[in-house]
């Protein structure tokens, strides 16, 4: 395992590579330049070289990107144009209000997905899975927005069960202000997830083994419980896993609707302000969870799955 890991650390390093420099190039020189969104339209040329110099944007290119590796690697980005506070500050900041959000959230769907997508695929073709597969694709077609909308006004202006916005960094009160949240959170992804799931488990159904299994005479619940079940926990806990470092983002939606200080809504105000620093450190280090997380599911996948050798 240590030395499967140390060579899947040691692959991430190209791919990170390649992933700054994509960012780079996007923001430094497809973007445009930041300075005269910054300096207004009347900015005299000196003006505009004065903050080109103060921001560094006046160096060589190669020696910017090394600066911006520099950033990833000591996770320093420098400081937001707009509010002048460092970025990494801000980051840590918003971390416990996105995380305040998503993690009861996660927990919330993967329990009810999981028991939803083995309860349908085992009553696969009855009422009841055509129920819950029905109400899953009418859930998935429904946008964020109008969960946001919805909720707001009915469950927080009409029956005043949630406030409408706003958060609390005390404990435990900050929970009343992300429950509506968590409830929209939840029901906006549990179609996706529960069908994903239902598949995963539908697809062991047709396998060899459950024919055979079936042929001993073996009952339709044991073999659902001991062999399907186990066998197609691997994309679950796949699925599941890779989800895991995405969530300290939060969701831009939810927590800007809902005036929640966290990772999601610093990132709506900066890219609302044209913050380049803030924008790209946030995708920087969504491209970064992603790629870690990509890492996790794989180390998972080979604990999960007994059939998967490490080299």
């Amino acid at each position: 395992m240590l030395i499967y890991l140390i060579r899947k650390l040691l692959g991430v390093i190209p791919i990170i590579f390649g992933v700054a420099l994509v960012i780079f190039v996007l923001f430094n020189l497809v973007g445009g330049d930041p300075v005269y969104q910054m300096a207004g339209n009347h900015a005299t040329a000196k003006q505009i070289a004065e903050l080109r110099h103060e921001y560094g944007l006046d160096r060589p290119m190669y020696i910017q990107f090394l600066d911006y590796l520099k950033q990833i690697v000591t996770f320093d980005y420098g400081r937001s144009y707009s509010t002048k506070q460092e970025i990494t500050s801000m980051i840590l900041q918003g971390i416990g209000p996105s995380l305040t959000l998503a993690i009861p959230a996660f927990l919330l769907t993967t329990i009810m997905a999981v028991f939803l997508g083995l309860l349908v695929a085992y009553y696969r073709g009855r009422l009841l899975d055509r129920t819950i597969v029905v109400l899953c694709v009418f859930g998935m077609s429904l946008p964020m927005l109008a969960y946001i909308l919805f909720g707001q006004y009915i469950f927080a202006y009409k029956f005043g069960w949630f406030p409408v916005s706003g958060f609390e960094f005390g404990w435990p009160d900050r929970f009343e202000y992300v429950g509506l949240p968590v409830l929209i959170w939840v029901l906006v992804s549990l179609g996706y997830q529960v069908r994903f799931f239902r598949t995963a488990v539908l697809e062991e159904t047709g396998q060899d083994y459950v024919r055979t299994a079936r042929a001993k005479g073996l009952n339709e619940k044991k073999v659902f419980l001991k062999h399907v079940l186990k066998n197609s926990m691997v994309p679950i806990v796949t699925n599941v896993v890779i989800e895991i470092p995405l969530l300290i983002l939060g969701s831009f939606l939810l927590e800007s609707f809902f005036g929640i200080p966290g990772l999601g809504s610093m990132t709506i105000d900066a890219l609302h302000n044209s913050d380049f620093p803030v924008i790209k450190a946030m995708t920087t280090l969504q491209s970064l969870l992603f790629i870690f997380g990509n890492l996790l599911t794989d180390v998972v996948y080979t604990i999960v799955d007994p059939r998967v050798s490490f080299k």
